[in-house]
């Protein structure tokens, strides 16, 4: 288990396998081209689309611990009351299918930058637990990834410490550039 913050390695990355990373990326081009072929021949592409966003917020939300299915989203919004905590976690899903929408548009005609980070976290941050703890803004306290109250000594994952983090992030960003 770690007993320190992760240091992430300086970009690029200098021991990358790009062999490996280029027939990678061949299948991934081919694969996405047929995609883009099979949405181009639709009508309306957002309806094929729409079920594969809802999943991806539903699986990427749960690393934050959100406890709501597809199914679940899907019934809040025809109408279907829940719970405070489940309405939380579902808001939390719908936010993430916001910040992704946004996101995607968002890329189209700008780079992916600090300040378009920025306003991802705004929109996956409102109305939902965390509201209070400055929206588009990065970290200024260590945090740690581990079970439910766990103290850091027995985390399983401990990102970079808060004085280092913009240094990681400006490195990063320019990387993208």
């Amino acid at each position: 288990m770690p007993a320190k913050p992760y240091q992430p390695d300086p970009l690029p990355i200098e021991t990358l396998d790009k062999d490996v990373l280029f027939s990678a990326v061949g299948e991934a081009n081919a694969a996405l081209a047929r995609y883009d072929g099979l949405l181009m021949a639709m009508v309306n592409p957002a309806v094929m689309l729409s079920p594969l966003t809802n999943q991806e917020a539903v699986l990427s939300s749960r690393i934050e611990g959100t406890q709501a299915t597809v199914e679940e989203v899907l019934e809040h919004e025809a109408g279907q009351e829940y719970g405070e905590d489940k309405k939380q976690d579902i808001q939390e899903i719908i936010n993430y299918r916001r910040a992704l929408h946004l996101a995607t548009e968002s890329v189209t005609d700008r780079p992916i930058s600090l300040g378009l980070i920025r306003e991802l976290h705004k929109v996956l941050m409102d109305s939902v637990r965390g509201q209070d703890k400055e929206p588009g803004e990065f970290r200024k306290d260590q945090n740690w990834i581990g079970a439910p109250g766990c103290p850091i000594e027995q985390a399983t994952f401990i990102p970079p410490g808060p004085l280092q983090l913009m240094d990681h992030m400006h490195n990063w960003e320019s990387y993208l550039s």
